[in-house]
């Protein structure tokens, strides 16, 4: 779940972050500079394996569909 939040910084910076980042791109950047300081690398991970186990789950291998697909 996201959350919004609302941050104080210099006008420059804002102005850099628009030019160099894009406008729809600051949230995405900030949040990937904070989030090695925040969470461990560890859980990091394991999201990385559950969005992969997800997606192989709804693949199958066989060609035979699913049991959600029934």
């Amino acid at each position: 779940m996201q959350k919004k939040l609302t941050i104080s910084i210099d006008e420059a910076v804002y102005e850099g972050l628009h030019r160099v980042i894009g406008r729809r791109n600051i949230s995405r950047f900030l949040e990937g500079l904070a989030r090695p300081h925040i969470l461990p690398a560890a859980i990091d991970e394991a999201y990385r394996q559950m969005a992969a186990d997800e997606g192989a789950r709804r693949k199958p291998r066989n060609g035979r569909k699913g049991w959600w697909e029934t």
